[in-house]
């Protein structure tokens, strides 16, 4: 799979630039927000419906596709874009957030991770080899590592040990990727929010020469000053020529901070997540569809927005059917929260470009 990255301009003010990743599968403008499509599906979202807000690129999960259906009959079905009918390029997560997110299930080693599987009790074991086969047989167009995240805060001690086990990890990624050339792989820094850390862990995870570089172990918990630090420490370390990509982030106004500290790729469940509660976003902030306010009001949810919701339906039908429990009215939010993210990044793009 043919992959390179290319910097079309870059901020006078800050760090901030605007890129184009080219794939076999198609081009992403960077800054990039990436829907989430953990089980091979963005929830509530058609692959028309992701190509009508913009969708350049989505993401699915290395771990759950595995417990469910499983590599074996996604590579029978001719990869995981044939089978979810998706033509554009798949990131694809190692597990790494599930070592954090499902502390209760697993057990770590220097080996790899043994996951004991939420849906039939079975254990699983994943090593940095074989991830990087699992999602060989996915197709992913960009493969991502496995990594050690840590929940915050955690102490120095903790923190430093998942440093060096994400770099061992890296190192035997790399080595199997070489042997095996099984396409685009991005490298993962991680640190805590201890400056040192994250200072070595960016200069080991950079000297492997990975096509692009994720910081991970963010948006756990920590501030967004906190937050906001390390990248920027991680930033002034990673290669300038090769995508950024800050994992699991975020709100927009976390996306607009580090955009400006020099990253290029997100993805965050938000939007769908918030949809399905019922908060819809505009740039006036979040807005709850079940308020009562709204049960006469007769207009778009945002009166800038140009998605398939606010052209053709009021706040007053949308809540109405969220009310009767309707999935038209998660799919018309989800659609609306999406789109309001695409065209974030898009203002984004074109502030840079000037």
């Amino acid at each position: 799979m043919s992959f390179k990255f290319e910097i079309l301009k870059k901020s006078k003010k800050s760090r901030a630039r605007v890129g184009r990743i080219t794939t076999d599968r198609g081009i992403i403008n960077t800054p990039i927000f990436m829907p989430v499509g953990t089980q091979a599906t963005v929830k509530t979202m058609t692959p028309d419906a992701l190509k009508e807000i913009g969708a350049e690129i989505i993401l699915s999960n290395t771990y759950h596709l595995l417990l469910r259906p499983g590599p074996e009959l996604i590579k029978e079905a001719g990869g995981l874009h044939k089978f979810m009918n998706w033509d554009k390029p798949i990131l694809t997560d190692s597990g790494g957030f599930q070592i954090y997110s499902l502390a209760h299930m697993r057990k770590i080693t220097d080996k790899g991770v043994e996951f004991t599987s939420h849906i039939d009790g079975k254990k699983h074991f994943l090593t940095p080899e074989s991830v990087l086969d699992i999602q060989a047989a996915y197709g992913s167009d960009i493969s991502m590592v496995l990594d050690e995240c840590v929940e915050l805060p955690s102490d120095r001690k903790t923190v430093e040990k998942a440093v060096r086990r994400t770099t061992e990890w890296a190192r035997k990624s790399k080595i199997q990727n070489q042997k095996s050339k099984q396409g685009t792989l991005f490298g993962i820094v991680q640190g805590g929010c201890y400056p040192e850390l994250r200072k070595r862990s960016a200069e080991e995870i950079a000297e492997l020469d990975f096509a692009g570089n994720a910081i991970g172990g963010l948006s756990v918990g920590e501030s967004q000053r906190e937050m906001f630090d390390m990248i920027e420490v991680v930033n002034e370390i990673l290669p300038e020529d090769k995508p950024r990509y800050l994992m699991g982030v975020g709100f927009p106004e976390d996306i607009k901070g580090a955009v400006e500290r020099g990253c290029d790729m997100f993805d965050c469940v938000i939007p769908t997540r918030l949809a399905r509660h019922g908060t819809f976003l505009t740039d006036e902030g979040r807005l709850s569809i079940r308020q009562t306010r709204f049960e006469r009001d007769f207009t778009p949810l945002d009166t800038t927005c140009d998605c398939y919701a606010c052209r053709n339906f009021t706040k007053a039908y949308i809540r109405h059917i969220f009310w009767a429990r309707e999935i038209l009215a998660m799919q018309l939010l989800t659609h609306h929260n999406l789109r309001y993210y695409m065209r974030t990044m898009e203002k984004i793009r074109n502030e840079i470009s000037g």
